[in-house]
């Protein structure tokens, strides 16, 4: 019993730091955003984005490393990717006043459109390692490059749209008392907090796995990307209640696009070869899941919704469970 309940024990205390961290990191982080004068729509998708997706990377980094398990650092980039989206689904059912995607900014649609492009492509390219079309560099993956240069392009052009329509930005009330160095060091020892519980999750992750009897793919794209996503859920019930709805949707989809960025990061930190060859192909349903969950998104920006069936649930929110469901029992059947 005890060797079932340890490696849960390590889990819930691993969710419970990132779970405190999380809100930290982002306070400071539109904190800095204030103090440098960048507007705040830029810092939900750029600097919180990052500062929330910490986690997945720190973990993809150990797990690639120290705990030589590949499938959970892409299990949990990937995974992540369709926990943000799943997250779109509360703000709706928290949003009962006015419908979510009457209200929030137009703007969404581009970061959505780059996030389609951005994990189709990862899932494309994984599919393409699995076999003779794996193309090399020293020991990264040739497709490694592409995912560098379209976040780039994808973080370019939203530069682009948010000077062309948002700007001058709003002025905001920042507190006097805190100085930008002091917001910087403060952000700096959340974001240690951060790095210290996402490097102890992949060694759970797979104690968890062999407790349990479970695959790695699964633990990797369920539990561990569960337990990362835990500072954007966070920042996305704060900024709900702050009533900045357009921040907390911005911090879910730049999470992605970070996300997918992660794994060209974990690529250049394993050393075995091209991380792409070296996983489960399954992980390519957690990829065309989220590439679908992102399109689901886009429509119903363009068509903004009202109606619930029921009067519980709207039927986008009830696609982008069924998509998710349905993709973790595949990967639950198919990963290894």
């Amino acid at each position: 019993m005890t060797g079932l309940l340890l490696p849960w024990l390590k889990f819930v205390i691993c969710v419970a730091m990132i779970g405190l961290a999380g809100p930290v990191l982002t306070r400071y982080a539109d904190t800095i955003a204030h103090l440098t004068g960048l507007s705040r729509s830029w810092i939900g998708l750029v600097l919180i984005a990052t500062a929330t997706s910490l986690p997945e990377l720190f973990t993809g980094i150990s797990a690639v490393t120290a705990a030589n398990a590949p499938n959970i650092a892409v299990g949990d980039a990937l995974g992540s990717c369709v926990f943000n989206l799943v997250m779109l689904v509360l703000l709706d059912e928290l949003s009962r006043k006015e419908p979510m995607y009457r209200r929030i900014d137009q703007g969404h649609i581009l970061t959505a459109g780059f996030g389609v492009i951005l994990i189709g492509t990862a899932g494309a390219f994984l599919l393409l390692s699995q076999n003779a079309l794996s193309f090399t560099l020293l020991h990264i993956s040739a497709y490694t490059p592409f995912i560098i240069v379209i976040y780039l392009v994808a973080m370019r052009a939203a530069y682009v749209y948010e000077r062309r329509v948002h700007w001058p930005p709003e002025p905001a009330k920042v507190d006097g008392s805190i100085t930008l160095r002091s917001a910087a060091l403060r952000y700096t020892a959340a974001a240690t907090v951060v790095a210290v519980a996402g490097s102890w999750l992949p060694f759970v992750g797979q104690e968890i796995a062999t407790a349990m009897g479970w695959k790695t793919t699964f633990v990797g794209t369920l539990f561990v990307a569960g337990a990362t996503s835990v500072p954007e859920l966070v920042v996305t019930i704060s900024t709900l209640r702050l009533g900045a709805v357009d921040m907390a949707i911005g911090n879910l989809l730049g999470s992605n696009l970070f996300d997918i960025l992660i794994l060209a990061a974990d690529d250049l930190a394993y050393r075995k070869g091209p991380l792409l060859s070296a996983v489960s192909p399954a992980h390519a349903i957690t990829a065309f899941a989220a590439a679908i969950m992102s399109g689901i998104f886009i429509v119903a920006m363009l068509y903004k919704p009202q109606t619930r069936l029921g009067g519980a649930i709207g039927w986008v929110s009830l696609s982008l469970l069924i998509v998710y469901l349905l993709s973790a029992y595949a990967v639950f059947l198919l990963g290894h």
